[in-house]
Parts: C-alpha cells; structure tokens; sequence
C-alpha cells in the first residue's frame, strides 16, 4: 500500500469513517492511477477499514481499469444494469457512517445513493482529500513540470506565427492544435487570447476581434499532461506600444516578481496577495487589480488554496499555485503574468520559465 493509501486511512479512522465512497473521477485517478469520463454514467470507489478497496466502472471501461488501476477488484455494470445494486454488494451492510464527496454529487445522485446504502449518517471526505492533495509529492511536482514545459512549447511556437490581420480565435485553433501535437491531453481551461481592450476583460472569450499593432496581446493557457495541469499568462506588444501599456506592463511584472520572492514556508496566502496588491496601488492602479492574486493546481486546475488577502493559511513546503497578478483598464488595455510556483523548503521554485520582459512579437 503506498503512501496515498495509508494517508487517507489513517485519516479514515480518525473520522470513525467505516467506508469511503469516491466518485470524482480526478479523484479516482488519483487513488488508482485509473482515468476515464464515465460522462452520465456511475463511476465509484469503494475503500473500507478491512476489506480491499473496489472499483466500480461502467462496462465499457472494465478493461483498461483492469489493466491501469492499481485497485485489482474491479466491478463493472452495463448500461441496463443499476449501478448502485452493484455499490450495495462492495458496502458493509448497516452502515454508521459513510463517507461522500458532497462538492461532486448531485443532490439526484445523493438521494438515490441513500435509497440503496441508507447508511445512518454521511460526512462528507472532501477535506481529507483536499488536505492529502495539498502536498505534492516530487513524483506530482515533476509531472506538473512536464505540463509546465509543454505549455511552453506551445506558446513559443504560436507567438512565433502571429501576424497582426489575424482573430483571436484563429490564435486560439493554432495554440489547441500544437498542445495536442505536441501530446498534451487537452487543455487544462479554456484558452484565452485577448487583443487590445478586450485584455482589460480578465475572464474575455476570444473572438473574431483582429490583432492590430500598437496594442497588447494576452495569452492565458495551459493543459493537462498525464493527470496534471499547468497555467500560464503572458501578455506581449504588437509593434510598439505607448507609455501607458508599458506602465502598465511594468508594475504588473513587478507585482509577480514581487510576490514570488516573498514565497516561503510559513507565511500566509494573505501576505502575498497583500505584496503584489501594494506594488500595483502604489503605482496608482489598485482599483484595476480585480481578482486574488492565485489559485492551486495540481490535478485540477483551480483548487486549494485560495490566494487572496484574507486567507491566513501558512504555506507548506510541496505547495503548487500560481501567481498571476494583472490591471485591467477598461477600453484601454489589460495585462497578467502568471506564473506556477511551488513551494520549497527554504523558499520557492518557480515551475515556469518563459520570458517576462515585454516581448515585440507579430511585425
């Protein structure tokens, strides 16, 4: 049993959990090393204190669990099958208290689980698997890496063949089809590529708005690569671009820099988003930082922690998150660097490499 294993069963007996039902299917991955998208279909997890933890897979996936999961009892069910009859015979009978990941079931799928289990009590696992996906093993960090080089790739190719006359969305089919050329499983998010003022929209879906020189140019992108995401900003010049962008450019990139020296173990998430925050009021551009300054990543690509002002949780060392301060001027320009750190032992690496000078690019 590996240290996953042990991890989340000592966290079991802690919390007098009898069984565990996992049916977030990243979280199956994670236990198992098993992948899939089970779409409408029951995908499950079954762990108890005693017995060997069992896999309950739609049919059509029962071969490649056997052959990728680490769980060796594995369960399958058609689609004319009821899928929680099969759940009833990996669960102890009577159960006291089962454990359930209340943030990925639907309140449909609860009451039919409760139907068929009608354990006496439920508690919900989601903090024990949040707090076991906290630390990133050296195993993850390099995984992460590799997600971080691919997405690197990606961006330095495309820059390289943008042109002004081109969409947004165009830069958009070239960036997804080198990140699955290069290998990725997909993107890790819905690419942005924002041009001129639409940049100043920091959650902006690109669109048939042409690339113009004179103005800024921001890439936010990532993909997932063997189970893991990586998440990168970077905005750029068409041409030569006036005082005001460069500015703004400027204090950003200072914010980031800012920010990522004062990653350490020991300090809060508040602290750096309160670091990067000042660098960017001070230059009088404080009211157009509208978001925190970062989020985790790991398997998913938004998950814990939350890095902004009031979150006064101390950093860890094997903790992965970005960060990505930005200033978003309406009608004027917007600009974000992100980048993807991870925490160390006596301070931080950061996970991205990619220039963050203001780069001319598209002329």
């Amino acid at each position: 049993m590996n240290e996953k294993w042990n991890s989340l069963m000592k966290s079991m007996e802690k919390e007098s959990l009898t069984a565990l039902l996992i049916t977030d299917p990243k979280h199956v991955y994670y236990l198992t090393g098993f992948a899939c998208d089970p779409h409408e279909r029951f995908l499950g997890l079954v762990i108890t204190q005693h017995e060997e933890p069992a896999l309950i897979v739609p049919s059509l996936d029962g071969d490649k669990a056997s052959s990728t999961s680490s769980v060796k009892r594995i369960a399958t069910h058609t689609d004319t099958d009821n899928p929680y009859d099969v759940l009833k015979q990996h669960l102890p009978h009577g159960l006291p208290l089962l454990g359930i990941e209340k943030n990925h079931m639907s309140l449909q799928r609860f009451e039919t689980l409760d139907h068929a289990v009608q354990a006496q009590r439920y508690a919900d696992a989601g903090p024990i698997l949040q707090s076991m996906r906290l630390i990133k093993s050296e195993e993850e960090l390099a995984r992460m890496k590799e997600a971080v080089n691919l997405i690197e790739d990606v961006l330095r190719q495309c820059v390289s063949q943008v042109k002004t006359g081109m969409t947004e969305i165009e830069v958009v089919a070239e960036l997804e089809y080198l990140m699955k050329k290069l290998g990725s499983d997909g993107p890790s998010f819905s690419t942005m590529v924002l041009a001129g003022e639409n940049a100043a929209l920091p959650h902006g879906i690109p669109g048939t708005r042409k690339i113009q020189e004179g103005e800024l140019l921001l890439f936010d992108l990532g993909v997932y690569l063997n189970g893991y995401a990586s998440d990168i900003t970077r905005t750029f010049a068409v041409g030569e671009v006036n005082a005001t962008c460069k500015e703004i450019y400027d204090t950003v990139l200072a914010a980031n820099e800012t920010a990522i020296a004062a990653v350490k173990p020991g300090v809060t998430f508040g602290s750096l988003d309160r670091t990067a925050r000042q660098v960017i009021t001070e230059k009088g551009y404080g009211q157009y930082f509208t978001h925190r300054l970062g989020h985790g990543l790991g398997i998913d690509v938004h998950e814990y922690p939350s890095i902004h002002s009031q979150n006064d949780d101390l950093l860890q060392s094997g903790m992965t998150f970005t960060i990505e301060p930005g200033i978003y001027v309406p009608q004027v320009a917007g600009v974000r660097i992100e980048d993807d750190v991870a925490v160390t032992e006596t301070g931080v690496t950061v996970l991205t490499s990619y220039p963050k000078e203001l780069t001319v690019i598209g002329v």
